[in-house]
C-alpha cells in the first residue's frame, strides 16, 4: 500500500495505465515464466541492498523502466551498484528481461507493478540515484492529480534519496515539463543542477536515450532533461 490519499490532488493513490500489450509469444513467456522469479523484488519486507545483492552496494531505482535499455545500459556501465527496477507493463518486464540475459547484468532486480509501493519499503536515505523517465504526463488538467511529478511522490523521492543522490527527470511534454518546473520550483530539498541554458536540453553523461525518447526526436518533438541532488533541507 502507498502511503498517499485517494482524491487529494496534490498526491498520487494509485498508478494508471495500461499493463498489458500484445499478447507474449511462447518463448517470451517461457523467458517471463523461468527468468522474472529469481530477480523479482520480494513482495514484503524492506527492500535493501544487502536483501537484493547480498552485499552493500550504491542503489539505483528507475520508475518505470519501459523497455528496460536505460535501466540495462545504466547497470553495464556501473557494475559494482545494485538496480531496481519497476514496471507495470508485462511486456516492457519481458523486453527487461531480454536485455538482463544478453548483457549478462546480475546486479539488477525487477517489480511487474506499482513502483511507489516498492519505493516505499526503501529504507530513507539509501537511494544513489531515482530515474523518472518521460512518464505519462496525463496533459488534461482534471488528470493533473495522476502525475508523478507531484508533491506526495516527490515527498517519497526525497526521503529514499540519500543527501547528495541524484533525481533525473525526462520528458518530451511541454505541458509536463512546465508543470515538473513548477513542482520543483519551490522545493528546498531538491537542487537543480542545471549550469547553462541547454543543460535542460542535452542528456547529461551516461544518460542513454530510450526508445521512446528516439521516437519523438524522429517525430519531431523536444526533450528536456533535468538533473536535482537530493539536499540537507527538508521539505518547504
Amino acid at each position: 500500500m502507498t502511503a498517499f490519499k485517494e482524491g487529494d490532488p496534490t498526491t498520487l493513490g494509485r498508478l494508471y495505465g495500461r499493463t498489458k500489450g500484445h499478447r507474449l509469444r511462447p518463448g517470451q513467456q517461457q523467458l517471463l515464466d523461468d527468468m522474472y522469479p529469481a530477480l523479482a523484488v520480494p513482495e514484503e519486507g524492506p527492500v535493501t541492498s544487502q536483501e537484493l545483492f547480498g552485499e552493500n552496494r550504491p542503489l539505483h531505482f528507475e520508475v518505470g523502466f519501459g523497455g528496460g535499455e536505460h535501466l540495462a545500459y545504466r547497470a553495464d556501465l556501473l557494475p559494482d551498484h545494485g538496480f531496481i527496477g519497476a514496471e507495470p507493463f508485462v511486456n516492457g518486464v519481458v523486453s527487461a528481461l531480454q536485455h538482463i540475459r544478453d548483457d549478462r547484468l546480475p546486479n539488477v532486480r525487477l517489480h511487474m507493478g506499482d513502483a511507489l509501493e516498492v519505493l516505499e519499503r526503501v529504507p530513507d536515505a539509501a537511494l544513489s540515484f531515482l530515474y523518472l523517465l518521460h512518464p505519462d504526463p496525463w496533459p488534461k488538467a482534471r488528470h493533473s492529480k495522476r502525475r508523478m511529478m507531484n508533491p506526495g511522490p516527490l515527498d517519497l523521492f526525497a526521503r529514499k534519496l540519500k543527501p547528495g543522490g541524484i533525481f533525473r527527470l525526462a520528458t518530451d511534454h511541454p505541458v509536463y515539463c512546465r508543470w515538473s518546473l513548477m513542482q520543483m520550483a519551490g522545493r528546498e530539498d531538491f537542487e537543480w543542477m542545471g549550469e547553462r541554458p541547454r543543460d535542460f536540453r542535452d542528456a547529461p553523461g551516461g544518460w542513454p536515450l530510450t526508445r521512446y525518447a528516439e521516437k519523438a526526436l524522429r517525430e519531431g518533438r523536444e526533450l528536456w532533461f533535468f538533473q536535482y541532488r537530493r539536499t540537507d533541507s527538508g521539505t518547504p
